[in-house]
């Protein structure tokens, strides 16, 4: 609650209720990285099983969060991102660094979230007439121009899906969000994975594990 006060507006922060069913709900993709001589929280993920073609036709964060899961539908082979809270920048490194074997163990091979677009409201007030797309597709140096989507676009998520107005409240990003994902690396050879040890698999990540 502390780490999720810290990072979120109020209005924006899960509440003590919520967090709990989210970790009660998916265990293995509820991940927290803590400061090993004071035990405080310094990161967050909070993940769930999703269906692609779910979160495309999504409107609001909403959505992709409570988007039902049909027992007549193959076995999802995505996760969709709730939430990835982070007051520390190694700290989130570390939450990715020991999540992707576990995510290669289990079989996913895609990886979602949606990202707030920062820079969104004072770029169209510099550039009056231009669209919201041009911004989102816009590059620095072969990098997103928007911050946010420039950190996700390094640790891996650089498909763009969707971009939605009125996605969640945010208004630098003017309450639009973009829906962005990325391949979990390796991911191809799932049913090979199965088969290794995990301990293999974690001694690979240094090098191996970002998303294409």
């Amino acid at each position: 609650m502390a780490l999720e006060k810290t990072v979120w507006e109020p209005h924006q922060a899960a509440n003590a209720e919520t967090l709990s069913a989210r970790i009660s709900t998916h265990p293995g993709l509820s991940i927290g990285a803590f400061c090993a001589s004071s035990g405080r929280a310094l990161a967050s993920l909070f993940a769930r099983p999703v269906h692609v073609s779910a979160l495309r036709s999504a409107s609001t964060w909403h959505e992709c969060v409570t988007a039902p899961q049909v027992e007549s539908r193959p076995r999802p082979r995505a996760l969709f991102g709730i939430s990835l809270s982070s007051v520390e920048p190694r700290a989130g490194q570390a939450i990715f660094d020991f999540f992707w074997p576990h995510a290669l163990k289990s079989g996913w091979r895609e990886m979602y979230l949606g990202s707030p677009v920062p820079g969104l409201r004072a770029w169209l007030a510099r550039h009056p007439g231009r669209t919201i797309d041009e911004y989102v597709h816009a590059r620095s140096n072969g990098l997103p121009r928007d911050p946010q989507l420039r950190y996700y676009h390094r640790k891996g998520f650089r498909q763009v899906v969707a971009i939605r107005e009125g996605y969640f409240p945010h208004a630098d990003s003017l309450d639009h969000g973009v829906i962005v994902g990325g391949r979990i690396p390796l991911s191809a050879l799932s049913a090979l994975w199965r088969l290794v040890p995990l301990s293999w698999l974690c001694g690979m990540r240094k090098w191996l594990f970002i998303l294409r």
